[in-house]
């Protein structure tokens, strides 16, 4: 018997979600209201898009297993992404002090812009036998609250159709309307949370300085522990020679819009090496602002009752601060949540969309708890307050964090939950706990641990002194 399925929203989930599909449904239309650009160009529907984005290796390996035959990890490299190894090639000043650089290359993160990521990955799923991209907003579910069997949508030129299918996944974004469809079938009772911190983020595009080509992956992070907003810097290399650079304030230390303010704000940080590094650099761009950087979910696992015939994923369910940069991994590994029960039970067996459905909160509940318990300590934010379980956890992630700075084995298992490689049950461990309680082993290191040819790279570009 023929099967479809319809996913709404052609961006990195909706595709992911597609190429899940097409391993096990004869038919797969992917539903997008906005024209995608013919290239690793930006869209409409993803205003964050000009921002760093890095995607974690379990992102990585979840996106190679999805799409069959075609490595996605190979074309971002030959279009020139890049892949930095969080332990020895990135130079990181954490809330605890500067990470150390390891001999060790290990967790490898993939950098590129969006633009070129999802090009990438909506060029390989479209070529897949089976998919296909239509125009069209979804205004309604079709079905009723036990089996949901297709969707309302609005065509370009204004007119109304439905489209029957045996599945429907909703991974239209942040911007998702499955609540209030869903209570248009009487399904009312999924529990939301919001934790926002009122980060804003804006970012700029540099030209590479010449011999600066190898300067690694620099970041300067919040401090949620110093009772003051939280102020960041990220300076990516991304494809065709450019810094893709992202500054981050919460409320009350938001980062500026304009050019000459947007230096002096990476100067005044924690450290000014971002500063530093982007005075001496070509810009190519304006500065660019993100206010959609809330931590929001709604926990459609949680509903009493679960109609057959719908799954959401990726940000439809929910967002988080982009500066864990977990949004693409967590998308990824929801699409291979539906793979797998796919493989398992096939889409029409009782209870698949409420299985899928639990198993895409596993990812989310991991994402939405690293970033939460970070950003619920700072100033105003908005949301539920520290808990006495969170105040305990928090001294001892703090002090594991110092050690981390001066021990590669804690900060390799701390990386591998971080990247969500692993669970985070890990990091209390019988011998990650006594390293943790024994303190750190080396002191630390008084400035970012940089190479001499590094160093003079940084002299060379800071017109600061």
């Amino acid at each position: 018997m023929s099967r479809s399925a319809i996913v709404i929203g052609g961006g990195l989930a909706g595709m992911l979600a597609a190429a899940a599909l097409s391993q096990s449904v004869d038919e797969v239309t992917v539903l997008e209201r906005d024209t995608l650009p013919d290239g690793p160009q930006s869209r409409r529907g993803l205003p964050q898009g000009r921002h760093a984005h890095i995607l974690l290796p379990s992102g990585r390996e979840a996106i190679e297993r999805l799409i069959p035959g075609v490595s996605i990890r190979k074309r971002l490299l030959a279009a020139g992404g890049s892949e930095v190894s969080l332990t020895s090639s990135m130079v990181t000043l954490g809330p605890e002090g500067w990470f150390r650089r390891w001999r060790h290359d290990s967790h490898l993160l993939t950098t590129c812009s969006r633009d070129l990521l999802d090009w990438t990955v909506r060029e390989a799923v479209l070529g897949i036998a089976g998919v296909t991209l239509h125009s069209g907003n979804v205004v309604a579910l079709q079905g009723s609250g036990q089996h949901v069997t297709g969707v309302r949508i609005t065509a370009p030129d204004g007119q109304e159709a439905d489209l029957s299918a045996d599945l429907v996944v909703d991974a239209s974004g942040r911007g998702s309307r499955a609540p209030h469809w869903l209570a248009a079938l009487g399904i009312t009772d999924i529990p939301e949370s919001i934790v926002d911190s009122g980060l804003v983020y804006a970012s700029r595009l540099y030209r590479i300085p010449e011999g600066a080509e190898k300067f690694p992956t620099t970041q300067v992070t919040a401090d949620p522990f110093a009772s003051e907003p939280g102020r960041s810097a990220l300076l990516l290399p991304i494809e065709d020679g450019r810094w893709l650079v992202s500054l981050g304030g919460t409320r009350g230390g938001e980062p500026p819009a304009n050019a000459v303010d947007f230096v002096r704000f990476a100067l005044g940080l924690r450290h000014p090496i971002v500063g530093q590094l982007i005075s001496g650099a070509e810009p190519l761009s304006d500065v660019v602002i993100n206010r959609s950087t809330r931590n929001s979910r709604r926990y459609f696992e949680k509903a009493t009752t679960w109609p057959e015939g719908f799954v959401a994923l990726g940000d439809a369910i929910a967002t988080y601060n982009p500066v864990y940069g977990q949004g693409m991994t967590v998308a990824a590994l929801g699409a291979r949540a539906l793979h797998h029960e796919l493989c398992q039970t096939g889409i029409a067996a009782p209870g698949f969309a409420r299985r899928v459905q639990r198993a895409a909160a596993k990812p989310v509940e991991a994402a939405w708890t690293m970033s939460t318990s970070q950003d619920r300590w700072f100033p105003d934010v908005q949301g539920n307050p520290p808990t006495i379980a969170d105040r305990l956890l928090a001294r001892y992630t703090r002090r594991m964090t110092r050690v981390a700075t001066s021990s590669y084995r804690v900060s390799n298992a701390m990386c591998a939950v971080t990247t969500m490689q692993e669970d985070a049950i890990r990091l209390v461990r019988p011998s990650l706990l006594l390293a943790t309680l024994a303190g750190p082993v080396l002191p630390a290191l008084s400035g970012p641990p940089l190479t001499q040819s590094e160093r003079a790279i940084l002299h060379t570009l800071d017109r600061t002194r």
